[in-house]
């Protein structure tokens, strides 16, 4: 195993790895300064797009000539050639203090994401799936942070976890349906060392891979939550994790090099980088496109 810096670009708030298999291209977000990034395997093509709020998490549309991003003020729909965005749905208008979080796209082309109360205190926030036809049901509620959405391979198992509960959780999942229920806990996460659990995925055994945020460790979980394999990263403030490159064997991971509050603990020279991990033995699972 080796693992690499593959940019150095200091994100303030790096987040939601995402390698698109017919680009060949890797995408990923800087959630508090408002930016979306696409580079190539190896980080030596590197492209950036603003948007005029934070952002959670993005998905690419169907035409891969934009993507959905999940904004302070609700879903938008980013134009890659005009830079434009325009909103689509803002689920919470009642809710100034919550921003959307982290979302991944289902195999029917829907996308689920949920929100967070940035105090990260209070269950303010809900888990929501914006369709193809822009429709947005909210399909679970009581949230503090969202984070970590991601579909087992066989679309049996929707995975999510509320960061500070201290939990992975499972859910039935109906891929002809979109509907998930009977949730359930699928792992307790290690908080002992700080760690609470971010952005997951899943690889192409059923295995869980999360991101210990403030722990500085990668977790593998296998499908029935026990931890198989710990990875301990260079910097403490790891955020997610996405397998891509042509063979699906490249295990990329973001960080922050800034905490979002003041309570969280600072890092070493390498925050903020974007890491690759080489020699793992594992692929991952193709990422679908948003399906509009």
């Amino acid at each position: 195993m080796r693992i690499e810096v593959l940019l150095d670009v200091k994100t303030t708030l790096g987040e939601g790895p995402l390698w698109d298999v017919d680009q060949e291209r890797l995408y990923f977000i800087d959630s508090f300064d408002g930016r979306v990034f696409r580079t190539t395997a190896d980080g030596r093509e590197l492209r950036a797009w603003d948007v005029p709020e934070k952002i959670g998490s993005m998905a690419l549309r169907k035409d891969g000539e934009g993507a959905i991003v999940s904004l302070q003020g609700g879903f938008h729909a980013l134009d890659f050639n005009t830079g434009d965005v325009d909103l689509i749905h803002d689920p919470e208008p009642d809710r100034p203090a919550n921003r959307i979080n982290d979302g991944k796209v289902d195999r029917k082309g829907r996308f689920f994401a949920g929100s967070m109360d940035t105090m990260e205190e209070g269950p303010f926030g809900a888990l929501y799936r914006l369709d193809p036809d822009f429709s947005v049901t909210k399909v679970d509620s009581d949230i503090i942070c969202s984070n970590g959405p991601c579909f087992s391979p066989d679309d049996k198992t929707f995975y999510f976890a509320d960061t500070w509960t201290g939990e992975i959780w499972a859910y039935d999942f109906d891929v002809e349906t979109g509907a998930i229920s009977n949730r359930r806990t699928f792992t307790k996460v290690d908080t002992a060392g700080g760690g609470a659990a971010d952005g997951a995925t899943v690889d192409a055994e059923g295995c869980l891979w999360n991101a210990l945020v403030y722990a500085g460790k990668l977790v593998r979980y296998t499908p029935d939550g026990t931890v198989d394999r710990v990875i301990e990263m260079p910097v403490k403030k790891v955020t997610s994790v996405m397998f891509g490159g042509p063979d699906l064997d490249i295990l990329y991971v973001t960080s922050m090099a800034k905490p979002p509050l003041p309570r969280f603990p600072g890092d070493g020279v390498m925050r903020g980088s974007l890491f690759a991990i080489h020699d793992l033995g594992i692929r991952g699972v193709p990422e679908p496109r948003f399906g509009a």
